[in-house]
């Protein structure tokens, strides 16, 4: 690599001082090492810059490059990462708690807007010489609209203050940024998500990756416990419960028929709640029945209960048999 195209990979013009030649591979290192960058031309960024540091050291060493050159400096500590070329999408995904414990796949759609790769967002590329306006100083004296007085000096607006030359980015016009973009993205949904979860998805036909964070809407029926376990309460026809009969229950999975018991009102259907953890076992669902009898029953409902009344009690020896002692007990008491 030769000298001037040494300085121009660092940034720098020729007679930059050794102080400013360390300092400009520090500044590229911290940005393109490759354990602070992703990104795929970091590891051939980073060898350049490693080259046009030695280059220089040789240089100024009097060598003809057999000589060993001297140590880079070390790097900034990894608390300083490069800016990734393009930041994560950061969207937000309610789901209903069907969705969420049997999992799912939505699309996400929207828009985007990537980093200039040419210009790595800075909206310039630097070329590496000095500074034509300000003659590498990174200020300039703006002449005095009074004649004889001397004008104040200013930053550079075209180095930035930095007295280095640089060029404006013509594909994203100097802005850092290019046209915005649509984008859809298929994403899967694993079992078992809750509230707040944060997902990674790999961008495939999107410019970046997304971080997906996962909402779970309130459900009508049903409250979600940590353990798992899916509660709900539904009211049933006190008639069908004294009868034993059976109903129709809902659950994450659909409608299902449960016996009633007239001496239960609480059940639990195993493996019918929600996963513990990330496409792991079920937990249960715990059903609370509520008998519902009428307020006031109507004149059919009056006979339709006398007349079970009276079959029970002729039907059942510990009715029959009580009967009887009242019988015999009132027929004493009328002769006494």
């Amino acid at each position: 690599m030769g000298n001037d195209q040494a300085f121009a990979e660092l940034g720098l013009p020729n007679d930059a001082s050794e102080s400013e030649i360390k300092a400009a591979w520090r500044r590229l290192a911290s940005r393109w090492h490759p354990d602070r960058n992703a990104s795929a031309q970091a590891v051939a960024r980073m060898q350049r810059i490693n080259q046009a540091f030695e280059a220089i050291q040789r240089a100024r060493q009097g060598g003809d490059g057999a000589a060993e050159p001297a140590a880079a400096p070390e790097p900034p500590p990894p608390a300083e990462p490069a800016r990734p070329a393009h930041p994560p999408i950061h969207r937000k995904l309610k789901l209903t708690l069907e969705e969420a414990a049997a999992g799912c796949i939505k699309a996400l759609r929207g828009k985007f807007t990537p980093t200039c790769s040419h210009c790595e967002g800075l909206g310039h590329r630097v070329l590496g010489s000095r500074c034509r306006r300000c003659r590498g100083s990174g200020t300039f004296v703006r002449p005095s609209a009074w004649f004889g007085w001397p004008g104040q000096p200013e930053a550079c607006e075209d180095c930035a203050a930095t007295g280095i030359a640089r060029e404006h980015c013509k594909p994203c016009e100097g802005r850092g940024t290019l046209a915005e973009q649509d984008y859809e993205v298929q994403v899967r949904i694993p079992p078992g998500v809750r509230e707040g979860d944060l997902l990674h998805v790999a961008a495939r036909r999107a410019p970046a990756d997304l971080e997906v964070q996962v909402g779970v809407a309130p459900h009508p029926l049903f409250t979600l416990q940590d353990d798992g376990s899916v509660h709900c309460k539904l009211p049933v026809d006190g008639f069908a419960w004294m009868a034993n009969r059976a109903v129709t229950v809902p659950t994450l999975d659909g409608v299902q028929t449960l016996a009633l018991q007239r001496d239960r009102q609480r059940y639990e259907l195993p493996g019918m709640g929600f996963p513990l953890r990330h496409r792991g076992p079920r937990g249960p669902q715990l059903v609370e029945i509520e008998p519902v009898f009428p307020e006031k029953s109507s004149t059919d409902q009056d006979i339709l209960l006398d007349q079970l009344i009276a079959s029970h009690a002729s039907a059942d020896p510990r009715l029959a048999e009580w009967q009887r002692t009242l019988r015999a007990r009132a027929r004493k008491r009328s002769r006494g």
